[in-house]
């Protein structure tokens, strides 16, 4: 990380989607959560409490919610989307991650969920 840069991190968004290969998943749904950290400059926002010297985390809030209400069968291909998504609409991004948990994976389990994570 370059000096002047940081990490934005909107942790464990809940949403109720419709991803998943089943089609019961899809018609029903199920509880998703979603991790994204992102690196960017901040050095303006730092020196002037300026919020255009950073990215927005309501902004990206926004993007997550919007890519989560788009059903896809893998949780590779949603994280994949809100990756690309963030870097369209905050080009001053200069990195990051995106975790997609599927809270309840439909099949006979005892586990807190099933992770996907992309670096981008």
């Amino acid at each position: 990380m370059t000096a002047g840069c940081g990490t934005i991190a909107l942790r464990r968004m809940r949403f109720q989607a419709h991803h998943g290969v089943g089609g019961q998943e899809r018609a029903v749904g199920n509880r998703f959560e979603v991790t994204l950290s992102v690196t960017c400059p901040m050095r303006k926002a730092m020196e002037s409490d300026c919020l255009d010297g950073t990215v927005n985390y309501a902004g990206l809030y926004a993007v997550v919610e919007r890519e989560m209400r788009q059903p896809s069968q893998l949780l590779e291909h949603v994280a994949w989307r809100i990756a690309q998504a963030v870097r369209r609409q905050f080009p001053q991004v200069q990195g990051g991650t995106v975790t997609v948990t599927k809270v309840t994976p439909p099949f006979k389990c005892d586990l807190d969920g099933v992770d996907v994570t992309i670096n981008f």
